[in-house]
């Protein structure tokens, strides 16, 4: 797929077919001399793209510029043909022309603003000194039996997504596939979160031709300094790849981001045999018995979390061979997650204290609130009132305030829970459901706050951190001993 043009969401093959299919509506009121020039030029131009974009990959988008081009296209030649056959060249009227070129018109225009409301993703250039590379490993449980069967020889297996500091590629390297290993995982992938949602799959069927930032196996970037950890759980039939630009960005400032995928939970889960794992995690629609069922899927999730934290350890100490080996700073790690994912960093974070700081990106904290949590945390949600959510906030303060460290809140305006992964690049700029910040801000804001929190509790970078977060939204501080 030819790159896409940043604002446009078009490639230049669309954008060409475009013009010609424009050019060609046009023609019919031009004077009579430039006429034949601009009909046979933007004819030429609109079949050679239209039969590139039949090979190298044709959009749905595309489809009502096809339609108004084909429409105007015996109206634009008719007249020529005529001159060919010597006959006298047909031209319709005005008064008919019009209403044909208007309907034309509006059926090309059609095609940007489609791939507009549903394009191929652009993500956000890392704005850290670092290059980021990024490989996937799958790891076994051999004490875990795996909950979700009923074979008592499956032990749990989770796939995890590496997003590190690298060195510079050569110019023109081939950048990685987004939400899969190769394109045709992501199809998998990104079918099956269409269906989860209730779309049909073609209209984001440009999510899978996306190429995020990062570049697959990058060599590790230079010298001997040790990166701090941030393990990710996704939400709920999310995966691991649904935060990309968030983990690119933390990568490119210092850090080795872990995403995971939960199998049975996340979507669609390629594993390295081939097979994919759907998810068998769904809501029922009554409200407690799904918070009942969600208890169990976090305490799964939180257990995922830190096995991946001890592999990442084995990691380091070269048992597990990898080039990230004595990169790794173990001894400074964040587990972080969004919606159902926050709710098992949450926990993750009360059972292990290898986990230092926690963050929770909107999500709704299910389970024991005991005990209480002793790291520092941060979460990250929209705007959310007793009319939406009556128990969200409640249960949400009673976690941070019962913590032995400083807690913080950040209310987001403009932010919707989608706001908090990859959404917006991808998805319709409705408000209600990806937000109202815009496509380049809702990434960069909930990274720059990320950023601002673990560099403080991992680093302990000097500064004000409550003045920092309050730059990204209305900050809550709870500080040991409010809760008591």
């Amino acid at each position: 797929m030819t790159e896409i043009i940043a604002g446009l969401y078009m490639s230049p093959l669309e954008l060409l077919s475009l013009l010609g299919a424009l050019a060609l509506v046009v023609a019919r009121w031009l004077a009579s001399p430039a006429r034949p020039y601009v009909t046979i030029t933007a004819g030429t131009v609109f079949v050679l793209s239209a039969i590139a974009l039949g090979v190298t990959g044709l959009r749905w988008q595309m489809l009502p510029v096809l339609a108004g081009a084909a429409v105007a296209f015996p109206f634009a030649l008719a007249p020529l043909l005529g001159r060919r056959t010597g006959r006298s060249a047909w031209r319709a009227r005005w008064w008919l022309a019009l209403p044909g070129s208007a309907v034309c018109a509006c059926l090309i225009a059609g095609g940007p603003v489609a791939a507009w409301a549903f394009p191929v993703p652009v993500f956000p250039e890392p704005s850290g000194r670092f290059a980021v590379g990024t490989r996937v490993a799958q790891w076994t449980d051999p004490h875990r039996p795996e909950s979700f069967t009923a074979d008592p020889d499956d032990r749990r297996t989770v796939v995890v997504q590496l997003w590190y500091p690298a060195r510079r590629s050569p110019a023109g390297a081939r950048r990685a596939q987004y939400l899969g290993r190769t394109e045709q995982e992501a199809r998998v992938v990104s079918g099956t979160l269409a269906r989860q949602v209730g779309l049909p799959g073609f209209l984001i069927d440009g999510v899978p031709r996306a190429r995020s930032r990062s570049i697959f196996d990058a060599p590790v970037a230079g010298g001997s300094e040790r990166f701090p950890v941030v393990l990710f759980s996704p939400g709920s039939g999310g995966v691991r790849t649904q935060n990309t630009a968030w983990a690119e960005e933390l990568a490119s400032h210092g850090y080795v981001v872990a995403t995971l995928d939960h199998p049975y939970d996340s979507a669609a889960v390629v594993l390295a045999d081939g097979r994919t794992i759907h998810a068998r995690t769904a809501s029922t629609g009554d409200r407690d018995k799904d918070d009942r069922l969600a208890v169990g899927w976090t305490a799964v999730r939180a257990s995922d979390l830190g096995f991946v934290l001890t592999q990442l350890e084995r990691l380091d100490r070269g048992e597990i061979t990898d080039p990230l080996a004595g990169r790794l700073d173990t001894g400074r790690v964040a587990v972080t997650g969004h919606s159902m994912g926050g709710a098992a960093a949450l926990q993750a974070a009360r059972q292990d204290s290898r986990f230092d700081a926690v963050i929770d990106l909107d999500g709704y904290p299910h389970g024991p609130a005991s005990p209480a949590l002793n790291q520092p945390a941060l979460a990250l949600t929209q705007a959310v009132t007793p009319g939406t959510d009556p128990r969200y906030i409640p249960r949400l303060t009673e976690a941070l305030k019962s913590g032995t460290a400083t807690n913080y809140r950040l209310t987001v305006p403009g932010a919707a829970h989608l706001t908090f992964m990859d959404g917006p690049l991808y998805l319709p700029p409705v408000p209600s459901i990806v937000g109202s910040l815009g496509r380049a801000e809702s990434p960069r804001v909930v990274a720059a706050a990320t950023l601002a929190f673990l560099d403080a509790t991992l680093r302990h970078e000097p500064g004000d951190l409550a003045r920092d977060l309050s730059a990204y939204g209305d900050l809550s501080v709870h500080r040991p001993g409010d809760g008591r």
